[in-house]
């Protein structure tokens, strides 16, 4: 599987439309199919670096096995259009939070999971409880990452 994005290469910077500097909207995303038995996939974008322990910028599952990408600029709701649910981040609440590092270059890792299955998850749920929930049903996975550095 790859993971892309037209806003940013892999290790490139993420431009500040996508930040707390910009729009703080979430970049648009592609990827390949997953393997065979893929029923849905799951999304999770994070900082490392984020001086209090890593930081949740978006969580997000039940992503139909059948799309290929998320648009620019996904609403910030817990059920979309398409099926897929949203969860929780850091910043306590929902949808994406774009990059607002407190000072130095952050790394951001957009990590994109299919799964053998569709998740009974409750809407708003946070990292931690994908992560348990999806243990022992990844089938394959794909990560981009991007830097930001805040303009002082």
């Amino acid at each position: 599987m790859e993971l892309k994005s037209a806003a940013f290469s892999q290790g490139g910077a993420i431009p500040p439309k996508y930040t707390c500097d910009g729009d703080d909207i979430s970049p648009a995303l592609s990827w390949s199919a997953g393997p065979d038995g893929t029923q849905s996939f799951a999304l999770v974008a994070e900082d490392p670096d984020a001086p209090m322990g890593t930081w949740t910028h978006w969580v997000m599952w039940n992503i139909p096995a059948s799309e290929r990408s998320l648009p620019e600029k996904v609403a910030g709701e817990e059920q979309l259009a398409n099926g897929a649910v949203q969860g929780t981040s850091s910043f306590k609440k929902v949808g994406y939070g774009g990059p607002c590092p407190p000072g130095g270059k952050h790394r951001y890792f957009f990590k994109l999971f299919a799964l053998d299955k569709k998740l009974s998850l409750e809407p708003g749920a946070r990292k931690e409880d994908l992560l348990k929930e999806i243990k022992g049903h990844i089938l394959g996975e794909a990560q981009l990452m991007g830097t930001y550095t805040r303009k002082q």
